[in-house]
């Protein structure tokens, strides 16, 4: 993994991220989106496997229903978004083609 791709994924998923994570992920999957995806879901299926509200009465409510709802949203933006590893719509590639020029020949 480049330092574009391992930068972009840490503007995805937060600066706390393990990178020696991203870097076994992106080895394995060979996609940024699909490392992206991959740990948003897993985020998104811890926060489904406790309690979203929890109250104490007269003590204190923890909700963490927007955290979820921040995921989600997270996860459907990573559709329209374009990892560096990928090229955009209508981008050819990068690669640079040379060609010789020649004389033209003007025949009399």
């Amino acid at each position: 993994m480049d330092i574009a791709i391992r930068a972009w994924l840490l503007a995805q998923l937060g600066p706390t991220t393990d990178t020696s994570d991203l870097d076994a992920r992106y080895a394995r999957l060979a996609s940024a989106r699909a490392v992206a995806n991959e740990v948003l879901a897993e985020r998104r299926a811890k926060l489904l496997a406790e309690p979203l509200r929890m109250t104490v009465d007269g003590m204190v409510t923890i909700d963490q229903s927007n955290n979820l709802a921040g995921l989600e949203r997270q996860i459907t933006a990573l559709v329209n978004l374009v990892a560096p590893d990928e090229l955009a719509d209508g981008e050819g590639s990068t690669d640079l083609v040379t060609a010789p020029l020649l004389r033209a020949r003007r025949g009399r």
